[in-house]
């Protein structure tokens, strides 16, 4: 089974639906067992909701580039 780092590293493109069968069930197997990476699933789901949503026009220049300082903040920060 896969650790918590390369299941984390790979979560965006699992809630994508990008990565190959192969990964898709390794994280899967991982996820049937660790209640962190679980979390960490639904919150990426929800960011990528939230991103979605926020994608619409209209939203404030300011808040954009706050949200993206706070993704890039998020990612350097890893688990």
């Amino acid at each position: 089974m896969i650790d918590c780092t390369t299941a984390v590293t790979q979560l965006w493109d699992f809630v994508e639906r990008e990565l190959d069968a192969g990964d898709k069930a390794n994280i899967e197997e991982h996820l049937a067992f660790c209640r962190r990476c679980c979390g960490e699933v639904e919150f990426v789901e929800e960011l990528r909701s939230f991103l979605k949503d926020a994608a619409r026009p209209g939203l404030p220049l300011d808040a954009e580039q706050r949200l993206g300082q706070f993704i890039t903040d998020l990612e350097e920060s890893g688990p």
